[in-house]
């Protein structure tokens, strides 16, 4: 189910909060706690490639955009 179906299901059910309960408890969208889409990138919202070391939480372009801003040296 997209977010705009989502989005949509729950206007409807809004007038109806037994019935939107009951909807929520079987289709609510889960909370990741692991894997690929539990963590996104701060900047961009990207899930994969991220690099979290530091603190940073961003996405490994992010990261090659922002890294002299950041303190780091590019070594070549």
């Amino acid at each position: 189910m997209t977010a705009s179906n989502w989005n949509k299901v729950i206007k409807q059910l809004k007038s109806k909060p037994a019935v939107m309960e009951k909807y929520l408890k079987h289709n609510r969208p889960q909370a990741r706690k692991f894997g690929i889409a539990a963590f996104k990138c701060e900047n961009c919202g990207r899930f994969g490639a991220r690099v979290s070391q530091y603190g940073l939480n961003l996405c490994r372009h992010c990261f090659r955009e922002m890294a002299e801003e950041l303190g780091f040296k590019k070594y070549s």
